[in-house]
């Protein structure tokens, strides 16, 4: 039986714990000793692997070396095997659908913030998708904890984003982008001149979210107008503790808070959906497990206004990538068809969408 690739499998691991919503240390775990075997020769790791000397590597532990040894004696891990086997439910044929429109996703983030992977890493997780392009999206500086970039942070990355575009394969791209805080005055919490630079612009309310309903409506009524801004993210800011169906791993991310709950934000969800549709500004529909934001009945509402739609994953790992399709549940549930999601378009047109606000 020929080996396989225990890299790769390790890869795989680490995709299928994100997309799980698995405790960060078993993604962790898989991912470093991925790192550790790229390092070295492969004629090496198989020795070592023959030796039972994996271990002594720094980042490899019992169960990522097991994985390695069953991969290059030619079997499938046992621990791919059962990801696998419990991946979750397929999805109905009109989120099918939905899912299979989609060419991109326009809010993720790299370890360039609170990300956990490269950028680098995150793109070709997106290729691997079937995506044409993801919008990169890492905060803004007053959110510290995320690690929010500075304007000349943002500005190195756009550079680097640059670069990196042009060794990725050939119709597949990175969308410069970011998360923007909306502030309490409805401001937001960039320098207008990066903004103006950049592909896509999601903005967030992060602070604050227990403002009355005025304050809430006026602040995101102000952010909305504002000609840079073209995608109103997760708008109710809540966090939910059940988990959609097709989440099968116990660690999620509202679970690990202790099961905590945040209910959504007060505001006037008709005026706000309004500007949304007066200012074409696409509501997101937030595939996180966490947030299914905005719920179902907000999302109803904001069809009935007339608004364009962006179903995103607001990913932090590349496994994190593939949770479109429990956005697209939900939108589909609600009757959002294809042609009002602007991830459905090719990235030239979003980019033009986009330049258009302006």
């Amino acid at each position: 039986m020929s080996a396989r690739d225990p890299i790769a499998d390790l890869k795989r691991i680490a995709f299928l714990l994100e997309r799980a919503n698995e405790a960060s240390y078993r993604v962790r775990a898989f991912r470093s000793a991925a790192k550790a075997l790229a390092a070295l020769p492969t004629t090496e790791v198989a020795s070592r692997a023959a030796a039972g000397t994996l271990t002594d590597l720094n980042g490899v532990g019992d169960v990522t070396a097991r994985c390695v040894t069953e991969s290059l004696a030619g079997e499938e891990p046992v621990y791919l095997r059962r990801l696998l086997a419990t991946e979750g439910v397929d999805l109905d044929e009109a989120a099918t659908a939905l899912r299979t429109a989609l060419r991109g996703d326009c809010h993720t983030h790299s370890d360039w913030s609170d990300g956990g992977s490269p950028i680098e890493e995150m793109a070709l997780a997106a290729v691997e998708l079937g995506h044409e392009y993801v919008v990169l999206t890492d905060h803004s500086p007053r959110l510290t904890v995320a690690r929010g970039l500075t304007a000349d942070r943002l500005r190195k990355q756009l550079d680097y984003v640059a670069a990196v575009n042009d060794a990725l394969p050939e119709g597949f791209r990175i969308l410069t982008g970011i998360e923007v805080d909306i502030l309490a005055d409805g401001t937001l919490d960039q320098e207008e001149e990066l903004l103006a630079r950049l592909d896509v612009v999601v903005a967030s309310v992060h602070s604050g979210l227990r403002d009355d309903s005025a304050r809430m409506t006026k602040r995101m009524l102000t952010a909305i107008a504002n000609p840079h801004v073209d995608i109103l993210g997760h708008c109710t800011g809540r966090m939910v503790a059940n988990r959609p169906a097709g989440v099968t791993g116990p660690g999620d991310r509202a679970h690990r808070r202790g099961g905590k709950t945040r209910p959504p934000s007060d505001f006037d969800a008709d005026a706000v959906f309004a500007a949304c549709a007066e200012h074409d500004t696409a509501v997101e529909i937030n595939s996180r497990p966490e947030r299914q934001d905005p719920p179902k009945r907000l999302l109803r509402r904001a069809m009935e206004a007339g608004c364009r739609f962006a179903i995103n994953t607001d990913a932090h790992a590349p496994g994190q990538l593939d949770w479109q399709r429990f956005g697209c549940e939900r939108a589909a549930l609600c009757g959002v068809p294809a042609d009002r999601v602007i991830n459905s378009w090719p990235a030239e047109r979003v980019v033009e969408w986009a330049q258009g606000h302006a």
